[in-house]
């Protein structure tokens, strides 16, 4: 196994996205997943029945006891519902990983069209969390809500990229899936420059846990040593392929296929 990278994020009972999804992707990806779970949710491909959060203290304590003995290359998080979890979280990075890298997906809403994260969350992630992170991956909607902006274009979302940089992270990538159009772009800004992925679109109801794939395969080239760009090129080749591949599962946004073999050093 190569590159530790441990998810503080949800647990899907369906296995589409949240924690499942991440250490699917993660282990197929040849690394080694650890997780300190948020919250669970009755959940499946027809949408969130329910959420139980997880204590911030058994949070902490999940997130303290695996940095104390196994370790971390990168830290990805995901569903963190509400500003104490988020306040937990960062307060637990600042003592026991100040200097592991952090990748945050900021999961706001289900594609059922649950929300996943409280309103009175979104200042907290914004200026507790996101200043310390190496790369955030918003979607649109989540790139509307962090910076106030509408985004209906390529340009739109470079905005957005260029507004959230400000926030301080050291990468943020937009993802512009929601768009439409033929093509599926994601733009990923740095202080270096602007680097610009695009891909024919797949036409599948099958895309439940699409960004929680993808930032934990991001977050797992990272912690095996690849360039950003690669990292995020792998990732997106990956996500494709589990598109291309889905079991077809559920009555509504049926799950990914993350066990397909992929290269390890593509």
């Amino acid at each position: 196994m190569r590159g530790r990278v441990l998810i503080v994020a949800g647990s899907d009972s369906g296995g589409g996205a949240g924690i499942q999804a991440d250490i699917k992707t993660v282990t197929t990806l040849d690394g080694f997943a650890m997780t300190a779970v948020t919250a669970l949710t009755a959940q499946n491909t027809l949408g969130v029945h329910g959420i139980h959060a997880v204590p911030v203290e058994f949070i902490q304590a999940q997130m303290r006891v695996v940095l104390e003995d196994l370790g971390a290359d990168v830290i990805k998080t995901g569903m963190l519902a509400a500003a104490p979890v988020i306040r937990g979280v960062a307060e637990c990075l600042e003592q026991s990983a100040p200097a592991v890298p952090l990748v945050v997906d900021p999961v706001m809403v289900a594609k059922g069209g649950a929300l996943l994260l409280e309103s009175e969350a979104v200042k907290t992630l914004k200026w507790m969390l996101l200043p310390r992170a190496a790369l955030i991956t918003p979607n649109l909607y989540e790139a509307e809500v962090l910076t106030g902006l509408s985004i209906a274009d390529e340009a739109g979302m470079l905005a957005a990229a260029k507004q959230l940089l400000e926030l301080g992270p050291k990468a943020v990538l937009v993802k512009g899936g929601h768009l439409e159009g033929h093509l599926t772009v994601d733009l990923l800004l740095t202080a270096e420059g602007l680097t610009r992925f695009a891909d024919l679109r797949i036409d599948t109801r099958h895309s439940h846990g699409t960004g929680c794939t993808l930032a934990s395969a991001i977050a797992c080239g990272i912690a095996q040593g690849l360039a950003l760009p690669d990292a995020v090129a792998r990732a997106r080749a990956y996500v494709r392929r589990a598109l291309e591949t889905a079991p077809g599962f559920g009555r509504g946004n049926g799950p990914l296929n993350h066990a397909h073999t992929v290269r390890r050093d593509a």
